[in-house]
């Protein structure tokens, strides 16, 4: 059963105790094919070109199953891209699972979760084949390329996006303080130098409104939205503006803990789940606030994935650990979701 901490509402699982489609068409691969047999391992952080060169890859290697599109282009104009994963069989009226990472620029472990998540639906569908025959499955795995680039070159501890403020040396703002739901509010910051910035307007950055645009394109369609974060092992759902609870908490609630439990049961790990503001920290503008409240997810949740001891930037050698156990809790959430909601 699940403990309740004191004072919270949050809980954790202790060890002890088509006409029209959204994707529009297929992209053809340039990029030149580096993984011609397994395809990825998980034994190291991958670069934004390496990202999108797997997904093409996938794309080329499973066409029936696989679609690419560009999304947009980030402040630098790198280009932003999803992968659309199905079992085939292709229709408009499939309810869609969509998932995104790398908001934060240093928390590397995301995308390479989200890599884990793409691995395990296409290229080993046969053991998650239930996954894929009611609904589709929309990945993002990067939302903010320039901040993980620069992360990754020059400032690991980098956070925001790499945009400029007018008559400010400070870039960059906090993405997800920049959904326009609750944005001009106390949890975020109006300092362009602070990590928790949270951009002059709504929307100001090209890599929210990229999020947003997907999200509200699968309104009616869309039932389950993850964003992938780190560090810290939370499920933590709606709302973050405020620790009012949200009108469907239960569903959400009972979702989240599915996924603790089964991270529980197969690792032992322990995972706190609840609303955001009240288990972790309040967080207005934020993307999964946005996903539930105007793009209508009925289930919308962030993953804080876990540092083991290192914090944003698992070393290689555990990195497979982290996203083997995310995935344990993600495929268990999604299991719940599709038994819920099915197909429309």
């Amino acid at each position: 059963m699940p403990t309740y901490i004191s004072g919270q509402r949050c809980s954790t699982y202790d060890s002890s105790c088509p006409k029209k489609t959204f994707i529009k068409k297929y992209e053809s691969s340039t990029f030149p094919i580096k993984y011609p047999s397994s395809g990825i391992s998980f034994d190291s952080y991958y670069s934004h070109q390496d990202m999108n060169e797997y997904m093409h890859y996938l794309a080329v290697r499973f066409p029936e199953r696989v679609c690419i599109r560009t999304v947009g282009q980030s402040f630098e104009n790198r280009d932003i891209k999803l992968i659309h994963i199905s079992n085939g069989v292709r229709s408009a009226n499939k309810n869609i699972i969509f998932i995104d990472a790398g908001i934060h620029a240093r928390e590397w472990i995301a995308p390479a979760t989200a890599l884990y998540i793409i691995y395990q639906l296409v290229e080993n569908f046969e053991a998650n084949q239930e996954l894929l025959d009611e609904f589709d499955w929309i990945v993002l795995p990067l939302v903010n390329p320039d901040g993980y680039e620069y992360s990754r070159g020059k400032f690991s501890y980098w956070r925001k996006t790499r945009s400029t403020v007018k008559s400010n040396p400070c870039r960059g703002t906090d993405a997800n303080r920049n959904f326009a739901f609750h944005w001009d509010e106390k949890f975020a910051s109006t300092d362009p130098c602070s990590d928790i910035f949270k951009g002059k307007q709504p929307f100001s950055e090209p890599e929210s409104r990229i999020v947003a645009q997907i999200l509200l394109e699968l309104k009616g369609r869309g039932k389950f939205y993850i964003s992938l974060h780190s560090f810290g092992n939370y499920i933590l759902f709606p709302w973050g503006w405020t620790k009012k609870l949200p009108p469907t908490y239960g569903d959400l609630q009972y979702v989240a803990s599915v996924g603790a439990e089964a991270i529980r049961s197969a690792t032992g790990s322990t995972y706190v789940y609840g609303s955001a503001a009240s288990c972790l920290y309040p967080v207005s503008g934020s993307s999964f606030d946005y996903a539930y409240a105007v793009a209508e997810f009925p289930i919308s949740c962030v993953i804080e994935l876990p540092g083991k001891g290192y914090r944003f930037h698992p070393i290689p050698k555990i990195i497979k650990e982290c996203v083997e156990e995310a995935w344990i809790g993600i495929k268990a959430m999604a299991i719940a979701v599709i038994k819920k909601y099915g197909r429309t």
